[in-house]
C-alpha cells in the first residue's frame, strides 16, 4: 500500500511538473508570437512573461555558436531583421527546458519616402536581361543574365550598340557586376564563382569563388574599399577586393517595420548602398554601417509601363553625377531622374 501511495505521489509530481513546463512554454510561445510583428529595436529589453521568470533560475538566448543571458537586444548578438534563436530556461529545480523563436529587430527611425523627377530618357535594348548596371562617364557597363545568353557588355549611353561584349558559357547565369579601377567584377547566380574582366576590352582575366556564406550571387557594387554583394536574402556581404573569396563583414537590412530580403542589383553612392528589391518597384537607400533602410524610392509609375510579367522588373541602378539612372530587365528605356 505504501509503495502504491509513493508511486502515485511521484506520478502526481511528474504530472504537475509537466503541466508547469507546458504552461511556461505556452506563455513563452504566445509572447514570442505577439512580438514577431511588433518587433524590437536595438537596446530594448526582452520582458518575458512572469510565469517564465518566476520559475527560472537562469534564462539564456543562443544564436548558433553564440549565447547570452542578457535579456536585451544587443547588436553584438542580434542583427536587423529576423533572428532565429533558442531560449534555454534553467528552472529552480535544476531542470532545463528550451524553445526556438524568431526575434525581429527593426530600425528605430521610419525610412524617408524619397521622390524624383524624370529629366531624360535613353533607349535600352529590350533583349538585355539586366542583372548588373553601371555608368562610367558616358559609357554603360551591363551584365545580362539567362542561361545561354549571359554576357558582359558596354555601350554608349543613348545608343544600344555594344562597343565590346564577352559571352559566358551556356551553363552560366550572369548576375551583378561592378567597376573596380581598370577591371570589371561580375557574379554568377548559382555557379558559386565570379569573373574578372579588363574594363577596356572586356577580355576575361580570371575568376574567383565566393565565400560559402553566400548561397547565390545576385547584386554587386564597390565602395572604394570592398566589394559589396547580395545573395537574394536580407544580407549584404562586404568582400575583400584583393581576395573576393574572403568575407570582411556583413549586414542585415530592415526598415522601421519590415525586414527586406531578395535584395538584388546594388549601387554605392556617397556613403550609402542603393538596392533593388526583386519583383518590387522600389529602390532602398541603406546605411552600410548597420543595414538600416533610411529611405525608399517608389518607381511604380515607371515600372508599370514596362512590367507585364514576373521577369521584366525594375533592376538597374547607376549614378550619373547627382542624378540616378534606372532601368529594368528587357526594358526599352533607361531613365535619368533627379532626386528631390
Amino acid at each position: 500500500m505504501k509503495k502504491k501511495l509513493l508511486l502515485s505521489a511521484v506520478v502526481f509530481v511528474f504530472f504537475v511538473s509537466c503541466n508547469k513546463d507546458k504552461e511556461m512554454l505556452n506563455d513563452l510561445n504566445q509572447y514570442n508570437t505577439s512580438m514577431e510583428s511588433k518587433g524590437y529595436h536595438f537596446g530594448d529589453a526582452i520582458v518575458l512573461p512572469k510565469e517564465v521568470t518566476d520559475n527560472a533560475s537562469n534564462i539564456s538566448i543562443s544564436f548558433g555558436d553564440k549565447e547570452t543571458d542578457q535579456l536585451k537586444i544587443d547588436p553584438r548578438f542580434f542583427t536587423l531583421g529576423d533572428n532565429a534563436v533558442t531560449f534555454t530556461i534553467k528552472k529552480k529545480n535544476g531542470e532545463t527546458i528550451s524553445q526556438d523563436a524568431t526575434i525581429n529587430v527593426f530600425a528605430k527611425s521610419p525610412e524617408a519616402e524619397l521622390t524624383y523627377t524624370i529629366v531624360k530618357e535613353y533607349p535600352h535594348d529590350t533583349k538585355n536581361f539586366v542583372q548588373g548596371f553601371q555608368v562610367d562617364g558616358n559609357t554603360i557597363y551591363e551584365s545580362d543574365g539567362q542561361n545561354g545568353s549571359s554576357r558582359i557588355l558596354k555601350y554608349t549611353l543613348g545608343s544600344t550598340t555594344p562597343i565590346a561584349s564577352t559571352s559566358q558559357p551556356d551553363d552560366v547565369f550572369s548576375e551583378g557586376s561592378t567597376i573596380v579601377g581598370d577591371k570589371i567584377y561580375q557574379l554568377t547566380w548559382q555557379n558559386k564563382k565570379g569573373f574578372i574582366y579588363d574594363k577596356n576590352s572586356l577580355k576575361l582575366l580570371g575568376e574567383f569563388p565566393y565565400p560559402n556564406v553566400m548561397g547565390e550571387g545576385w547584386g554587386l557594387t564597390y565602395d572604394g574599399k570592398n566589394l559589396i554583394a547580395s545573395d537574394g536574402t536580407k544580407n549584404i556581404y562586404f568582400l575583400d577586393v584583393s581576395n573576393p573569396s574572403k568575407m570582411v563583414r556583413y549586414i542585415s537590412v530592415a526598415g522601421s517595420n519590415e525586414v527586406y530580403d531578395q535584395l538584388n542589383e546594388l549601387e554605392y553612392h556617397q556613403g550609402f548602398i542603393y538596392a533593388n528589391v526583386w519583383q518590387k518597384p522600389i529602390i532602398l537607400k541603406i546605411n552600410p554601417a548597420n543595414g538600416e533602410v533610411v529611405g525608399k524610392f517608389d518607381f511604380s509609375e515607371i515600372a508599370k509601363q514596362h512590367t507585364s510579367g514576373t521577369d521584366d522588373v525594375l533592376n538597374g541602378i547607376a549614378f550619373k553625377g547627382e542624378n540616378m539612372l534606372v532601368t529594368g530587365k528587357n526594358w526599352s528605356k533607361i531613365y535619368e531622374v533627379a532626386i528631390k
